[in-house]
């Protein structure tokens, strides 16, 4: 567990996304599947799980939303999520969601709407699909937290799997070097707090080879 100005970090573990904290909302908690370490890596940071209210996933797919049910069914926790992807978890898409992929079936989950330009204790909602259809960043223009979007070292999500879109991927990714951020928090792997720029250049240049 690391703390990053107001972002407290949840580095994941095997298959499970990265997690983060912003105030009362839990980003991307992972796919259930290791949820003590989750809780328990929440409470070491100083914060109760009963200080958080709302989940937000960057998308629909399972190693980001699994463990929504079993958060919401505990603590009653909001959960938010831009509704093109929201229809495929409501659909019980279990292959657009990879809940397949996990041996598992969606789960019957409570969904309010995020879409564009809606705000997050202090961060905007950019929908940044290519990934998924309904794939979304946070930004408050200086920290970009990228889901699946753009991860660092200039790499990016992947295309091929169900709703995903290398045109859309291109041009979320030039939305996102538009920012100008100058910290990168991504649904997996390493966090960057320096060269961030050139990360998000590598990227599109990749990017536009698609």
């Amino acid at each position: 567990m690391e703390k990053v100005d107001d972002i407290t970090i949840i580095l994941g573990r095997g298959r499970d996304s990265n997690s983060y904290v912003i105030g009362d909302a839990l980003i991307d908690p992972g796919s259930g599947q290791d949820i003590d370490y989750l809780k328990s890596s929440i409470q070491e940071a100083g914060i109760k799980m009963d200080d958080i209210n709302k989940i937000v996933n960057t998308h629909c797919h399972f190693d980001h939303m699994g463990a929504d049910k079993q958060l919401q069914d505990e603590y009653g926790y909001e959960i938010y999520m831009h509704p093109l992807d929201k229809q495929l978890v409501e659909q019980k898409d279990e292959e657009a969601t990879v809940a397949a992929s996990f041996g598992m079936t969606v789960p019957d989950l409570d969904i309010k709407d995020l879409n564009e330009g809606d705000e997050i204790n202090g961060y905007e909602v950019i929908h940044t699909p290519g990934h998924t259809q309904g794939g979304i960043c946070l930004t408050n223009g200086k920290s970009l937290i990228s889901g699946d979007t753009i991860f660092s070292g200039g790499n990016f999500g992947r295309t091929d799997l169900p709703t995903g879109n290398s045109q859309q991927m291109k041009e979320s990714i030039k939305k996102i070097s538009d920012l100008d951020v100058i910290q990168l928090f991504p649904g997996h792997g390493p966090y960057a707090i320096s060269t961030v720029a050139e990360q998000v250049s590598l990227a599109l240049m990749i990017a536009s080879r698609l």
